[in-house]
């Protein structure tokens, strides 16, 4: 493996994590007593982080962006960020985490078809085989801490949370050039930007009548989380990702969050070991998830499998 690739899979395990933690803290800074409502966090999500990378362009070479892509970077802004962060974040307010988490699991499906029919990535077995091991690992992860408690899903909140996987596996796809051609601050900066002006029409009147002074340091706490850790930072390390891997092993890393939220579960006691059994099961899918991401890993792209048709075309020729 490459050392490019190596970085792109640490970058990637780090975006996991950071929305993995999101589910947590995004849940708690939702509570009904809050005094945050969906519209109200999606809105602060977008502004703070586009002032975040904006601020972080300062730092960075300056660099120009061709009036097409700035088109572009829209549509990669409105599916990568707006469907994406924005209907994930309103669902969470219906549904549960776990719920949620179930979810994230339909990314890499989709994800793999969308670069089958968009990129003419070819569906090898591999590729199959790594998603359906992964997709077993995190539903036997998220299913087993089901049977422990927890709140109910809403059919419109599961709804939106889908909705919000299906559009960022078509922004993996759909966005893969055009990623490659700017620098990872470049491409936030502006995608935030046109995302928090997206939001705005919708969110405005929440946020006219959001009490802020009466939100509560411990809820703050949560909303600095979302916005940095859950945002600012993992939108950071994907572009890392996508830069070097392909969309399916970009997406793959969706299964690593159910993961990071069963441990956050477990170590705040939502979650608690009735059995030996209930340990296995856990090792088990976990073991299930990093099997299937690594199988992914080793299947051949398209341009692996045309250069390896062109060497057996001239390996029969002589």
């Amino acid at each position: 493996m490459k050392t490019k690739d190596y970085k792109g899979h640490l970058a990637l395990l780090g975006a996991a994590v950071c929305w993995g933690l999101m589910c947590y803290f995004g849940k708690i800074a939702l509570e009904p007593d809050s005094g945050v409502t969906g519209l109200t966090l999606v809105e602060m999500r977008m502004t703070c982080a586009a002032i975040c990378f904006w601020l972080a362009s300062l730092f960075a070479p300056r660099e120009h962006v061709r009036s097409k892509d700035l088109l572009k970077l829209f549509f990669a802004g409105l599916m990568g960020v707006v469907l994406n962060q924005g209907l994930f974040t309103i669902g969470l307010v219906r549904t549960s985490p776990i719920d949620a988490a179930v979810m994230t699991t339909m990314t890499p499906i989709v994800t793999m078809i969308a670069a089958a029919l968009i990129i003419r990535e070819p569906v090898t077995g591999k590729k199959v085989i790594g998603i359906f091991l992964g997709a077993l690992g995190a539903l036997t992860l998220i299913l087993s801490n089901k049977r422990a408690g927890g709140k109910a899903g809403d059919i419109w909140g599961d709804l939106l949370c889908l909705t919000a996987q299906i559009s960022y596996a078509f922004y993996l796809t759909v966005f893969k050039g055009l990623i490659s051609r700017y620098s990872v601050i470049t491409l936030m900066k502006w995608m935030f930007t046109y995302s928090a002006i997206i939001v705005i029409p919708f969110s405005y009147h929440q946020l006219s009548v959001t009490d802020f002074q009466a939100i509560t340091p411990e809820i703050w706490g949560c909303v600095l989380y979302v916005i940095i850790g859950g945002t600012f930072c993992p939108y950071l390390l994907v572009i890392v990702g996508q830069k070097t891997l392909r969309p399916t092993v970009v997406s793959m890393y969706n299964y690593v969050q159910p993961i990071v939220s069963s441990i956050v579960s477990i170590a705040t006691g939502l979650v608690v070991f009735n059995s030996t059994a209930d340990v296995l099961v856990k090792v088990v899918a976990v073991v299930l998830v990093f099997t299937g991401v690594y199988v992914v890993t080793q299947s051949k792209s398209r341009a692996e499998l045309l250069a390896e048709h062109a060497r057996r075309r001239q390996t029969n020729g002589e």
